[in-house]
């Protein structure tokens, strides 16, 4: 029931937001040199990899580093990425990974391929058997400030606790949190 409903949100987002979806990549392309889209090598389920889409919100020469591991980070936007990260609007392309089955609407945040204390202790937990979400509950209680162990504990409760009732929870809860641009660094 899961994954039906994750294709039947995706694809209604994706025709609300079709408009909007081509001014961003519009705006992308007239603010800064290079694509619109970054695509980034994910770890998904079973630790497999797959390539996620994001608004392209720092320049292109970026090291391919979690953001939070760049000194002055600041330096890299592109002149919309603050505005594309704090509006959360740079992870719309994902609803591409949700139609596919390489995301869901809920799960554990998708690490960098380079992140390996994240992957190993996600594998330790065995959350690795989730498929990653656009958010989660590790989004919801802290997103970006979080540190590695805390966001891994509260990957492993929504792994004990998934249910219809807890994704739709989390899903409102985004959406707040998104509007009021909580916890949201860059």
């Amino acid at each position: 029931m899961k994954r039906s409903l994750d294709v039947i949100l995706a694809g209604v987002a994706g025709l609300l937001l079709a408009v909007p979806i081509l001014l961003l990549i519009v705006a992308v392309r007239l603010t800064s040199r290079g694509p619109a889209l970054y695509w980034s090598d994910r770890v998904g389920r079973n630790n497999c990899l797959f390539k996620m889409p994001k608004f392209r919100s720092m320049r292109v020469d970026t090291p391919a580093v979690a953001t939070h591991l760049l000194e002055n980070p600041e330096q890299w936007l592109t002149p919309i990425g603050s505005f594309l990260r704090k509006s959360s609007l740079d992870e719309v392309p994902q609803l591409w990974c949700i139609l596919r089955g390489d995301m869901s609407f809920v799960g554990p945040r998708p690490a960098l391929f380079n992140q390996q204390d994240l992957i190993s202790l996600r594998t330790s937990k065995g959350i690795h058997v989730l498929v990653p979400g656009l958010t989660g509950w590790a989004q919801i209680n802290g997103r970006d400030e979080l540190p590695i162990p805390l966001k891994v504990a509260l990957d492993e409760e929504y792994l004990k606790r998934r249910s219809l009732g807890l994704d739709l929870k989390i899903i409102a809860l985004t959406i707040v949190k998104v509007l009021k641009r909580e916890s949201v660094t860059h």
